[in-house]
């Protein structure tokens, strides 16, 4: 008898181990994260601190999670091919970013590559759109979902938590690019 009860305890757990896997294996494999915001500053003075790494401490929203994080700059100091690493504590992990693309006052392409808490490689776009003296700037990222990450996607809204950093950053390079001494 109790042969049979652990038999069949271990034949439901089974099933709903497949179960569960079958539920991740038809997740979506294709991720995007975008959040957009109007920043009172011409497009060159917003696009101008995107562009460069050295000015995302300012605004960035991982920036001040770790007053002891090690950064790292390669590659010219701003646009197409600047790199910028960094290892943190387990709040921001460790990974670089190198800008591949960047049109000035337009578009900027960021090859993102995690390597800890997990590793990932993303697109990161920032577009800037004129709207008169105003810009909207939109903040995409977009990527492959893991096994992983398809799972803990269904505990975990990653749009909102990652979209909240997004806006959190974007509404922090509004008050950079607004305030009087980025204009200089």
């Amino acid at each position: 008898m109790l042969k049979k009860i652990v038999l069949a305890a271990l034949a439901i757990l089974v099933i709903l181990i497949v179960g569960f896997c079958a539920v991740v294996a038809f997740q979506p494999e294709d991720f995007r994260i975008t959040r957009t915001a109007t920043i009172n500053a011409p497009s060159e003075r917003v696009f101008e601190q995107v562009n460069d790494f050295h000015k995302w401490e300012s605004w960035s929203p991982w920036a001040k999670i770790d007053p002891a994080m090690k950064t790292t700059y390669s590659g010219p100091p701003n646009g197409a091919g600047s790199s910028y690493s960094w290892i943190g504590n387990d709040q921001v992990g460790e990974g670089k970013m190198t800008i591949t693309n960047s049109h000035p006052n337009d578009h900027i392409a960021i090859d993102l590559e995690f390597i800890k808490p997990f590793a990932a490689k993303n697109l990161t776009e920032f577009t800037f759109k004129p709207e008169g003296d105003k810009t909207a700037v939109t903040w995409t990222m977009s990527g492959k979902n893991n096994f992983l990450a398809k799972a803990f996607n269904l505990v975990m809204n990653m749009d909102k938590i990652v979209g909240s950093d997004f806006e959190k950053g974007l509404g922090q390079l509004k008050a950079v690019a607004e305030s009087p001494a980025s204009s200089q």
